[in-house]
């Protein structure tokens, strides 16, 4: 099973590159499969690439869901 998690960009780099953050922890990651990427945006991040962009809703609802499953009150 693959997972990809929404990130938010911090910072866009050069070559193809982006700094993301996810609850304070940041990370480099690869924009190379992705066009136009802004700081601010949502990114899926598998393995180190960003796969595409998400809206800002989607993207905290996922991590909410998340962070629900990882604290043990899912349903």
């Amino acid at each position: 099973m693959c997972l990809a998690i929404p990130v938010q960009v911090k910072e866009v780099l050069p070559d193809n590159m982006a700094k993301v953050t996810l609850d304070g922890v940041s990370k480099i990651i690869s924009t190379a499969l992705v066009e136009d990427v802004k700081p601010g945006d949502y990114v899926l991040l598998h393995v180190g690439y960003a796969l595409a962009k998400i809206d800002p809703e989607g993207a905290e609802r996922t991590l909410a869901l998340i962070r629900e499953a990882a604290s043990g009150d899912a349903a």
